[in-house]
C-alpha cells in the first residue's frame, strides 16, 4: 500500500525536525516539542499535522519572527537542481513554511525573502498566499519580478502562489483585482522549458476558467495571435481540460436531447 502523504510527518519526523531545531539554536526547547507532539501528532490528517507542527515550533522556540527565521535559515541545507521533488527531498521543510504562513502575515519583507529561498529547497506557495491577501499590489509586484528569475523553482512560485483554488489552501480570488499583472506574469513563463513551470500555469488557468471563462478566453486568445511555442501549446492544451470536458458533457446531453426527440417522433408516426 502506497505511502499517504500525512504519514511522512509522524514521530519520528518529528524527532529528526527536533534535533535539526536543536542543533540551530539552543534556546529551541526539545522536550517540550515532543510532549507537545506525541499524544496527537499521528492521529491527525495532513493539514492538522502540519499546523500542529508549526504551532509547536512556535511555543518551543522562544524567539522573534525575524529571529526565528535566522534558525530556519541555518536548516535549509543546499538549494536543490532541477525541477520539484516535494517528497523526496525538501517535504521535510512543509512546518517551516507552515510557520511563515502562519505568524509572518505581517513581515512582508522577511516572508517574501525566506519563501523564495525556501522555494529554492522544497515550495513556497502557502507561505506566499498570506502576504497576496495582505499586501496584493506589493506581492503581485514581485511577483512580476520572480516570473523572471534565472532559477526555476522562482519562476514556479510566481504562478503557483497566484492559483486561485491552489490544493491544500483556501479559495482565494485577489488577482483577479490585478488582471493585467496576473497576465503578465502568466504571459512571462507561457514559453518556459520547465515541466514544473508549465503545468503550474495550466493549472493557474484552469483555475481561472472554473471563476471567469471570459477572462480565461481573453488570455488564451491574445497567446494564439502568434505562433505557440511547444511549451505554450503545451500549456493551452492542458488549461482547456475543464472547458474541454464541459463541452463533451454538453455536447453529450445535447446529443441525447436530439435522440429523444427523434424516438417521440416515430412512435408518434407508429402510432
Amino acid at each position: 500500500m502506497a505511502k499517504k502523504v500525512k504519514d511522512y510527518y509522524d514521530l519520528a519526523y518529528a524527532r529528526d525536525l527536533s534535533r535539526r531545531l536543536k542543533e540551530a539554536s539552543p534556546a529551541f526547547n526539545e522536550r517540550k516539542f515532543r510532549l507537545l507532539l506525541e499524544k496527537d501528532l499521528e492521529e491527525l490528517e495532513f493539514s492538522q499535522r502540519q499546523e500542529l507542527l508549526a504551532r509547536s515550533i512556535k511555543e518551543c522556540l522562544p524567539l522573534s519572527y525575524q529571529d526565528s527565521l535566522k534558525v530556519f535559515e541555518k536548516i535549509l541545507g543546499p538549494e536543490l537542481e532541477g525541477g520539484l521533488g516535494m517528497f523526496s527531498e525538501g517535504y521535510w521543510l512543509w512546518p517551516i513554511g507552515k510557520y511563515v504562513e502562519l505568524y509572518g502575515n505581517k513581515e512582508f519583507e522577511l516572508s517574501a525573502a525566506f519563501s523564495k529561498e525556501l522555494t529554492k529547497r522544497f515550495t513556497g506557495e502557502f507561505s506566499m498566499r498570506p502576504l497576496l491577501a495582505r499586501y496584493p499590489k506589493a506581492t503581485m509586484t514581485l511577483l512580476l519580478e520572480w516570473s523572471q528569475d534565472e532559477n526555476l523553482r522562482v519562476r514556479r512560485l510566481a504562478s503557483e502562489c497566484m492559483r486561485i483554488r491552489l490544493p491544500w489552501a483556501k479559495r482565494q480570488t485577489v488577482v483577479l483585482d490585478y488582471f493585467e499583472d496576473f497576465t503578465t506574469i502568466l504571459t512571462n513563463l507561457k514559453d518556459d522549458r520547465d515541466k514544473s513551470i508549465q503545468k503550474s500555469v495550466a493549472n493557474n488557468l484552469n483555475d481561472l476558467y472554473k471563476e471567469d471563462p471570459d477572462k480565461f478566453e481573453r488570455i488564451l486568445q491574445t497567446w494564439q495571435k502568434e505562433e505557440l511555442s511547444p511549451s505554450c501549446a503545451w500549456i493551452i492544451k492542458h488549461a482547456s481540460r475543464t472547458k474541454n470536458k464541459k463541452r463533451a458533457t454538453e455536447d453529450g446531453c445535447k446529443k441525447s436531447r436530439i435522440l429523444a426527440r427523434l424516438f417521440r417522433c416515430k412512435l408518434r408516426i407508429l402510432s
